[in-house]
């Protein structure tokens, strides 16, 4: 598994799992337009270099090429910048690597179907927590079977991220948009945002130790006389969730690769219906 944006917090968190898991192995490259030095990020005893692809630095497509050569059944991991996402998936699709696209942001519907034409094998997801996944799917489903069903009711929802996360969680919007089906009425934009210290700490409850990095959502429907209420909750520590998601989603698509399967894009939906969170979830002793 080449993890292209190891440095960063997410990539380094997925490429531990890599480590840490039975039946995989991590490439000790990667690929990077940030560091001209080509830094080293070692991870659990695996020293990853990153190889400088920017202006002046090696050809992205060669490195490539030159990592499936030496490392037979590859698949990248992508967790760069939003800005990146859509030129990454390009690249990825022009030299048939298979990837998961872990990275949000970008021209999603530009990416999914060029991604799809091509027929390169790819798991794209901008929620690789499996459980999460599975609560989202969850509440989509409820809004298709019962839709009216919570008509009359309130709704509020408050969603608290580290600080540098300005904008909403799309996992919050997703959510809103089945209670909404289920006959909520609510506006994106009444979302609370949580983001200061003080009230993370007192009303949401967040660890201090996790200030930097965490995912506590709170959906609360109230009926209309007051008596009756629902609260939904989903509160994430760390980033262990994902990165252990993104593992699963590399073993799920190699599966696929290997069965030659017809259908070559996927999501995290396709991911939990395949087992994959079963199959792939010893670690190494």
């Amino acid at each position: 598994v080449m993890v292209n944006g190891v440095a960063g917090k997410m990539g380094n968190a997925t490429a531990v799992s890599v480590v840490r898991r039975d039946g995989f192995a991590l490439v000790p490259y990667c690929l990077t337009n940030r560091d001209k030095s080509d830094a080293d990020t070692n991870v659990e005893g695996v020293v990853v270099r990153g190889i400088y692809v920017g202006e002046g630095g090696e050809d992205a497509g060669a490195v490539l090429e030159r990592a499936k050569a030496e490392y037979p059944g590859m698949i990248v991991v992508d967790y760069t910048l939003p800005e990146a996402v859509n030129a990454n998936a390009a690249l990825y699709v022009k030299h048939g690597t298979p990837f998961v696209m872990g990275t949000t942001g970008g021209d999603r519907e530009t990416m999914l179907a060029n991604v799809k034409a091509s027929g390169t094998y790819a798991v794209i997801a901008p929620q690789m927590g499996k459980q999460v996944v599975a609560f989202q799917a969850a509440m989509k489903l409820m809004a298709e079977q019962f839709p009216g069903a919570f008509e009359g009711y309130t709704l509020t929802v408050t969603e608290s991220h580290q600080s540098s996360k300005a904008d909403t969680s799309g996992t919050a919007k997703a959510i809103v948009a089945s209670f909404n089906d289920l006959g909520c009425g609510f506006d994106i934009k009444d979302i609370e945002l949580v983001r200061d210290v003080p009230s993370q700490v007192g009303k949401m409850g967040v660890p201090e130790e996790y200030l930097l990095g965490h995912a506590f959502h709170t959906y609360r429907l109230t009926s209309a006389d007051g008596t009756v209420s629902f609260e939904f909750q989903h509160n994430v520590c760390g980033r262990s969730i994902y990165a252990e998601g993104t593992v699963d989603a590399v073993g799920f698509l190699k599966r696929k690769i290997e069965a030659k399967d017809s259908q070559t894009l996927f999501d995290m939906i396709d991911v939990l219906k395949g087992g994959a969170m079963g199959e792939w979830s010893s670690s190494k002793k």
